[in-house]
């Protein structure tokens, strides 16, 4: 990346000359990443190795079949729809034409929804997945060197902060705006360190809430990107999911909106934590999610949970490297005078 110029520090201090670029992928049998994908998102990891397209094949079945499970009015043959993934690839640039100092910031994923019977093609959630090369700095780099040395875990002074503004940015961009219609879902697992309690509310769609006893990392970290979130237990599954959003998640999107996050997280969720999403026993009134538990089944689907962690260690000093230290004044200083 090349060094800045006086000026353009000083107009990027002044929450000038931050741009983003999308880019769109479609995630099918056939997808393969790309050099500059994160390798350790969960769409990447699918696509890699011998089994690549089976991998893919089958989990796309998997989130085809959950979605028609869950829209079943109007469809007697629970074939009625599909779901079409896109990856979106957000570059944050830093000057006003980028002058090459584009940086791969966050990757989700985009459901679009295809009706048969009508032929009709719905779009559906922006979110979902959920990949920031600069959260993999927070939480595997900045995070255990903190604690590195003390005798009890704690979180850093402003962990986060620059995340969440740069995250907050981006939707407040002219980019996110012109590319998407509502506000993002993100979909991840119930924290293991958490207990959850089942209440009386129940969503046809999301289906039962739980609450928690306190927030985890990951929720407080989320929060700083503006998102709150709650937990759902939906219709047949075995664990609540955590729905992270901004606004109204019962009232902003409609069902077959929710739907799709739901079958498309949810099938990775099986995939990556078994234990937990494809347990062989339902939570509990009382819940606490743990990956030591026994009592599951495996998917067909390959996929190195160890190498993805160490993945992520590599991929957070990337980030330090190419991101964190070249631009650290300028990023503390456009940090300070960010305005929501």
């Amino acid at each position: 990346m090349q060094v800045l110029s006086r000026n353009l520090e000083r107009k990027i201090a002044m929450n000038e000359e931050f741009t983003f670029n999308i880019k769109r992928i479609s995630f099918d049998e056939d997808y393969r990443p790309a050099e500059n994908t994160r390798i350790t998102t969960n769409f990447a990891n699918l696509a890699r190795g011998a089994n690549r397209q089976e991998n893919l094949r089958n989990a796309l079945k998997m989130i085809d079949n959950r979605f028609n499970a869950l829209a079943n009015w109007d469809n007697p043959n629970a074939d009625r729809y599909s779901v079409e993934l896109e990856i979106i690839s957000v570059e944050m640039n830093i000057g006003a034409e980028g002058d090459g100092n584009a940086f791969p910031l966050i990757e989700v994923l985009k459901t679009n929804i295809v009706d048969r019977k009508t032929n009709e093609r719905i779009q559906g959630v922006v979110g979902n997945n959920f990949s920031s090369y600069v959260r993999d700095y927070d939480f595997s780099v900045v995070l255990p060197e903190h604690n590195k040395n003390r005798p009890d875990f704690s979180i850093p002074d402003n962990f986060g902060d620059l995340h969440g503004k740069l995250f907050k940015s981006f939707l407040n961009s002219g980019a996110y705006k012109e590319n998407f219609d509502k506000p993002p879902i993100i979909c991840l697992s119930a924290s293991s360190s958490r207990t959850y309690r089942r209440t009386e509310n129940q969503h046809p769609v999301l289906g039962i809430e739980y609450h928690q006893d306190e927030f985890s990392s990951t929720d407080e970290y989320f929060r700083k990107m503006g998102l709150k979130v709650r937990y759902f237990m939906p219709p047949n599954s075995v664990a609540p999911l955590a729905f992270y959003f901004l606004g109204d998640l019962l009232g902003d999107y409609t069902n077959l909106e929710l739907i799709s996050t739901i079958s498309t997280m949810e099938t990775f969720q099986k995939i990556y934590r078994p234990e937990i999403y494809n347990a062989n026993s339902a939570a509990g009134t009382c819940y606490q999610p743990s990956l030591k538990h026994q009592d599951y089944s495996l998917t067909r689907i390959v996929y190195d949970r160890e190498e993805r962690s160490r993945l992520a260690i590599e991929q957070g000093r990337f980030a330090e490297e190419h991101f964190i230290k070249p631009y650290k004044t300028i990023l503390e200083q456009w940090s300070a005078n960010y305005a929501i």
